[in-house]
C-alpha cells in the first residue's frame, strides 16, 4: 500500500473537498491522519493507488506531496497490541517515523528501514 502525504490550507471545507474529490474519482480512503503543522494542514491518506489519488487531488488543485510505501499490519482491538508489535520492531532496531490507524483494525507504518521493518513485524518466533 502507499501513503501519500497532502498538504491543504488551514481552513473549513478543505479536507471536506479532498474526501469528495477522491470519492467522484472512484478512489477509497483505507487510512487517513490528519494534523496542523506550521499553519497548514498536513494529511496522510492510505491508498491503494497513490498515482490515481493524486492525478484527482492535482486536477482539483489540491497540493500533492511525496508517497511512500508503507506496511498495513492488522491487530486485535485489546489492550497492548499495539505495544506487543511496536516491542518487536525496536528490538531489531528499526525507527518508525509514521504510524497511524486504518480502517478494519489495521495500523500503518512507514520506516526508513522497510524491509527491517517488515522482517521485524512477520518474524516467526
Amino acid at each position: 500500500m502507499q501513503d501519500l502525504t497532502i498538504t491543504l490550507e488551514d481552513k473549513p471545507g478543505t479536507f471536506a473537498h479532498l474526501g469528495e474529490t477522491l470519492g467522484k474519482a472512484g478512489i477509497n480512503i483505507e487510512g487517513v491522519c490528519g494534523m496542523q503543522v506550521a499553519g497548514q494542514g498536513v494529511v496522510h491518506l492510505l491508498v491503494g493507488d497513490a498515482q490515481a489519488a493524486r492525478k484527482a487531488l492535482s486536477a482539483a488543485g489540491i497540493q500533492c506531496g511525496p508517497d511512500r510505501e508503507v506496511e498495513v499490519v492488522s491487530m486485535v482491538d485489546e489492550p497492548g497490541e499495539l505495544g506487543r508489535h511496536m516491542r518487536r520492531i525496536a528490538d531489531a532496531g528499526v525507527n518508525v517515523d509514521l504510524g497511524y490507524l486504518a480502517t478494519n483494525t489495521r495500523v500503518v507504518l512507514g520506516s526508513p528501514d522497510m524491509d527491517g521493518l517488515r522482517r521485524a513485524l512477520h518474524a516467526t518466533s
